[in-house]
């Protein structure tokens, strides 16, 4: 089973574990509706129309509401240290949590004493937390951009805010912040980097680069990145070998977004409905011709 954990920024939503489906552009968890914005409910809008093409069961989510104070955080992360070996999850990917090592290392700990142990992904929070507590060889898949892999640059850094200038300052120069990160053991196996250029590295090599089509409206739409992260999961869920998973990903969200025609306006639910159409077009050569 794929899970994915993650919060929504509602301080009422209660923690929820529960499969997702989507119904007239929402997603649904037991009884808890989510509007499928930015963020996790993003990336779960992603994972739910992958698994659809790929004919996989619906995912598992673990959600809770934080609004930034951790007290959501922290329900999710206990529940996890206690109950993540009884879930049947073959793959999991961590989302928005709030950074905390102590807590990242229960959870890390509880994961290792499953057999086989699950594919590990993470991005945002959880991401900066495994980078923290030096644990980030232990994961499968991180999925920065590239201000977040500056982070993962700088061996220095305690937090993202922490960042050298320096190090920020070479946010054209993806190879060598890539090399950075795996020099100082801060990588996972693979990376995925999000941005004007996508790259998918592999322990300090860059394996492909993907940069087409481009739409200079996704830049100013929250959550691009996050339905990248949802695609990538659901698809080395399927089975697919991790490197191709990633260019796979990388190429339908592209694909995805220049099928919705995009304006800053446009709301990520807009884009999330293309995937389907653009995972299975990847495999096909693009031209204008054929945009439409």
């Amino acid at each position: 089973m794929l899970g994915i954990v993650g919060t929504v920024p509602d301080q009422d939503f209660p923690l929820t574990i529960g499969k997702v489906t989507l119904k007239q552009g929402k997603i649904h968890i037991e009884d808890q509706e989510v509007e499928m914005s930015r963020g996790t409910p993003a990336l779960l809008g992603a994972v739910c129309k992958t698994c659809q093409v790929l004919g996989l069961p619906e995912p598992l989510a673990l959600l809770v509401g934080d609004i930034g104070l951790g007290h959501g955080s922290r329900k999710l992360y206990a529940y996890l240290e206690n109950e993540v070996k009884n879930l049947g999850l073959s793959t999991v990917t961590f989302h928005y949590l709030q950074p905390d090592v102590d807590w990242h290392n229960r959870v890390l700990f509880a994961l290792q004493e499953i057999d086989p142990r699950p594919t590990l992904i993470a991005d945002a929070g959880f991401m900066y937390a495994a980078k923290m507590s030096g644990q980030a060889e232990e994961y499968d898949l991180f999925t920065p951009d590239i201000g977040e892999l500056a982070f993962l640059a700088d061996e220095e850094a305690p937090h993202p805010f922490y960042t050298r200038g320096f190090i920020l300052h070479e946010d054209n120069q993806a190879m060598d912040l890539i090399t950075r990160a795996y020099k100082h053991q801060n990588a996972a196996r693979y990376l995925l980097v999000k941005g004007k250029q996508d790259h998918v590295a592999h322990q300090g090599k860059i394996l492909a680069s993907i940069e087409g089509p481009t739409e200079e409206a996704m830049e100013a739409i929250g959550g691009t990145g996050d339905t990248i992260t949802g695609m990538v999961s659901a698809l080395i869920h399927s089975g697919m070998d991790i490197e191709r998973a990633c260019v796979v990903a990388a190429k339908a969200n592209r694909l995805a977004g220049h099928y919705a025609k995009p304006t800053p306006a446009t709301q990520i639910e807009e884009i999330i409905q293309h995937i389907p159409r653009a995972l299975e077009s990847v495999d096909k050569p693009y031209s204008e011709d054929n945009s439409s």
